[in-house]
């Protein structure tokens, strides 16, 4: 599920094109992952397909990467400026609680498989302060905070649920918040390793965490950026 305008969409097909070339199925759904009817008809059309397969398949992993919030200080002198309370709620639901709804729905209709794993990307934002990050701070705080209790109460049924933090990823949700060239900047500067994450970094330590023999780290955030964050 990705959510892409007409600018960005082909980026989104030559990913699933290249899915496919490597003789695998790709199903990518355009649509808001946030909104509950939509969500309830994908899962109708990807449980559809899973039953039709041989064995009928589960959902093995599930990663939950949804960036849009609102980046706006929580106090300013002219109060126009300032987050209001539509702004914040929609970035905790959106960022934060649509994690927990996602994995309810897979739960109630039985589709996650045995040692299935659940990620959930957040951010330094989390304990660190950033100008105008306040409401997506607070979403991945609280993104967290599901995280730990997810993991807790889906232990039995051998799903587990983890954070991953990336350092500075030039992306195009970093390049959406305001001063973004001022992280990369500094964080360029301050990192051990003297260069940004990548995806390809990210993307290598879920692969490694989708293996059985890590199914006892669970609960927890995955620190990935080389070393960022603890000289920050």
């Amino acid at each position: 599920m990705h959510l892409d305008l007409k600018a960005t969409l082909p980026q989104a097909r030559a990913i699933a094109a290249q899915i496919e070339g490597l003789g695998r199925q790709a199903l990518f759904i355009n649509m808001n992952a946030a909104d509950p009817l939509k969500r309830a008809t994908a899962l109708d059309k990807l449980q559809a397909i899973m039953a039709a397969s041989t064995p009928p398949g589960k959902v093995r992993v599930l990663l939950h990467s949804l960036a849009f919030g609102t980046l706006k200080p929580l106090v300013a002198a002219n109060p126009e400026d300032a987050v209001d309370k539509a702004q914040l709620d929609m970035t905790l639901d959106v960022m934060a609680n649509s994690l927990v709804y996602w994995v309810q729905d897979l739960f109630v209709r039985q589709m996650f498989a045995p040692d299935s794993r659940v990620f959930a990307m957040t951010s330094a934002g989390s304990h660190r302060v950033v100008p105008n990050y306040g409401p997506v701070s607070a979403a991945k705080a609280a993104l967290e905070s599901h995280i730990r209790q997810l993991a807790l109460e889906l232990a039995p049924y051998g799903v587990c649920v983890n954070g991953i933090q990336a350092g500075v990823t030039d992306t195009p949700a970093l390049r959406k918040i305001p001063g973004h060239e001022t992280f990369i900047k500094v964080g360029l500067q301050r990192h051990p390793q003297g260069r940004l994450t990548t995806t390809q970094d990210v993307a290598g330590a879920i692969a490694a965490l989708c293996d059985p023999r890590t199914a006892w780290i669970t609960g927890t955030v995955i620190t990935v950026d080389g070393g960022e964050d603890v000289v920050g």
